[in-house]
């Protein structure tokens, strides 16, 4: 499509907003995807000013992406996903936000995943990346469940698999747990050990905790002990929150995140066997929610 076709009607752009990044597809009033854009972590959870700095980041990069000049956000209907925005406060915080579009559509990133994974339709969706959290929509109903955040929950994620990693390390940097293959994995990230590992990360982000996860499932694969502890007991948790969901008899269950194909070689086959590919990805579903919010505010 040209841009002469697009220069007076209205831009729908999906943000998709989680603790590691932001992830942007804008599109045209015929649904014709025209630029992308990806930008920093944009939970505001974990800092407000960053999360909306990365929103503003990723729109303006989709725009450019898109060929677009800077004053047509201003045709911009914006459905804006973001992880942390189930807590009232946040929510109302964004919400209030003097943003730079036409119209801003809030949301919390699960439903815009749901969204994009079922096609707009009923179905459920299970979340594993820098957090964990599970969302359905069946009927009319809705049941969120986890999304906690990595120092109260979210249990099975990278965020949370890599903290628990450092922590095995330190234990056993003290002698009170077995060696581990992750003190020497590490040590060669950070070139650093005993009381220099606190230093460096007593002070980390759960994005910075994420890039850990890596380490800990290797170390699984290859028989750590305390390795295969974290895995099988994260596993474990997103097997009972995946039963959970089913309960709620969707007509379809799907699983995303950036961990979500490692992890699932660690959950129940029962659970995996009901697990169907994602139809579209979280950005298109908060693009289907700002075209339906649009049209209520139009009406």
């Amino acid at each position: 499509m040209s841009m002469a076709a697009v220069k007076d009607e209205l831009l729908y752009l999906g943000i998709d907003g989680g603790g590691s990044k932001c992830r942007s597809s804008l599109v045209s009033a015929s649904g014709e995807v025209l630029g992308v854009g990806l930008s920093g972590p944009a939970n505001p959870l974990h800092g407000m000013s960053r999360a909306l700095n990365s929103i503003d980041d990723a729109a303006r990069q989709a725009l450019s992406d898109a060929g677009l000049k800077q004053g047509d956000m201003q045709r911009v209907v914006a459905g804006v996903a973001l992880a942390g925005v189930n807590l009232p406060s946040l929510f109302a915080a964004v919400n209030d936000w003097r943003h730079p579009f036409a119209q801003m559509h809030l949301m919390t990133d699960l439903h815009a995943a749901c969204l994009g994974a079922h096609h707009g339709e009923d179905g459920a969706v299970m979340v594993i990346g820098t957090g964990s959290c599970g969302f359905a929509s069946v009927e009319g109903r809705s049941c969120l469940l986890g999304g906690h955040g990595f120092l109260l929950g979210d249990k099975g994620s990278g965020a949370w698999l890599g903290l628990r990693g450092i922590k095995a390390v330190l234990l056993a940097e003290d002698g009170l747990a077995p060696a581990t293959r992750l003190s020497e994995a590490v040590m060669e990230t950070y070139g650093v050990s005993g009381l220099d590992i606190v230093q460096k990360l007593s002070h980390s982000a759960s994005s910075d905790f994420g890039r850990l996860a890596s380490l800990v499932l290797q170390a699984a694969d290859r028989g750590d002990a305390a390795a295969l502890e974290i895995v099988r007991e994260g596993a474990a948790y997103l097997d009972a929150l995946a039963r959970k969901l089913l309960l709620e008899k969707p007509p379809r269950f799907s699983v995303i995140g950036g961990l979500s194909g490692l992890m699932q070689q660690w959950m129940s086959a029962e659970i995996v066997a009901r697990i169907e590919p994602p139809l579209g990805q979280p950005e298109i579903g908060a693009i289907h929610y700002a075209r339906e919010q649009s049209l209520v505010t139009v009406e």
